[in-house]
């Protein structure tokens, strides 16, 4: 996953981020703006992990979007008949 290309399109992204970890305010979440190192601290504050756990967390969360492309915004877990393409014109 490139972080440089995350913080690139970060209006995109964060919605996944908010997926994976809801503790997550949306003002935490805005401070984040796609920095990983800002992600982690945020992890470690949101849910008593340590600095290792963040870390191994993010890592399984690169892994799942390791071919996230900005244009394919991936369904919310909870609706089904949401579009995976977006429509540009």
């Amino acid at each position: 996953m490139n972080w440089d290309r995350v913080e690139g399109n970060w209006k995109q992204f964060k919605g996944n981020v908010k997926e994976q970890w809801g503790k997550l305010t949306n003002d935490q979440i805005d401070v984040i703006a796609g920095k990983r190192d800002q992600l982690a601290g945020k992890i470690q504050e949101a849910y008593g992990v340590s600095k290792d756990e963040a870390e191994k967390q993010i890592k399984q969360f690169e892994d799942r979007y390791r071919d996230w492309n900005p244009d394919v915004i991936p369904p919310t877990s909870g609706d089904p008949h949401r579009s995976q393409q977006t429509t540009r014109y």
